[in-house]
């Protein structure tokens, strides 16, 4: 799979405000990425805290490769610095979870006439005698799904049948939309896990400018320029893998 277009989320896990204040900093870098890639960014949801962190942040990446490059930023990442809450200085670990789907999109809905039972009646609705004597109401019953649309609200029974024809194909691509959430719903709970710091795939240690990935067994240290959005190299090496 190569989407243009991926969606993700990057949500506060263990360590309170200082985890919130990570998620800021990781979509600033992930902003920052995209930015040197060429891609736009499109944030849709968020959830601020008082300190300026996010308890949650979920946005759209769109542009060339953005799924090959991006999709292993799923799980969990966990930073080691001195929160800016602390006042002895003690370094505190904390954890944020990251998720990343295609953005699927449902193909043009292409309905089978043999697959519409079409039923007419008449309507009980308003519309004056003439409605009520004929059958200008339409009934459609899609056969594979067993979606039913009724339309009466016009004198003609074309104009009831071709309403009803862009209301059952709405409801159709909202049926396909939902499996599709259903789905990424399932690659999002695979990814995040429980959220726990045992399961995380990158470090970020800051007192070291050290950023070690888990999975290749490998540090970088250039943590300052990687947070400007300098993460090449890391998406590069991950997507070799």
């Amino acid at each position: 799979m190569n989407s243009k277009a991926i969606i993700v989320e990057i949500r506060a896990g263990a360590g309170g405000e200082e985890a919130a204040l990570f998620v800021s900093d990781l979509f600033q870098a992930y902003s920052r990425y995209a930015q040197k890639k060429g891609w736009l960014i499109e944030v849709y949801d968020q959830n601020e805290t008082s300190l300026g962190g996010y308890r949650k942040i979920s946005f759209r990446i769109i542009g060339d490769d953005a799924w090959n490059l991006l999709k292993n930023e799923a799980g969990i990442h966990r930073v080691q610095r001195i929160p800016i809450t602390e006042k002895i200085g003690r370094i505190q670990t904390s954890t944020v979870a990251v998720s990343v789907c295609p953005q699927l999109k449902s193909d043009k809905i292409k309905i089978n006439p043999k697959d519409i039972k079409t039923e007419f009646f008449r309507s009980s609705g308003p519309g004056g005698q003439n409605v009520n004597k004929r059958e200008t109401a339409v009934r459609l019953i899609h056969m594979p799904s067993g979606l039913t649309v009724a339309c009466q609200n016009n004198r003609s029974q074309q104009k009831n049948k071709e309403m009803a024809l862009d209301i059952l194909i709405a409801q159709l691509i909202q049926s396909e939309q939902e499996k599709v959430d259903e789905k990424q719903q399932v690659i999002k709970k695979q990814q995040i896990g429980s959220r726990e710091r045992a399961e995380k795939i990158r470090s970020y240690h800051f007192p070291r400018n050290q950023i070690t990935d888990h999975r290749l067994k490998k540090s970088w240290h250039n943590l300052e320029e990687a947070m400007k959005g300098d993460m090449d190299k890391i998406m590069q090496a991950l997507a070799k893998k």
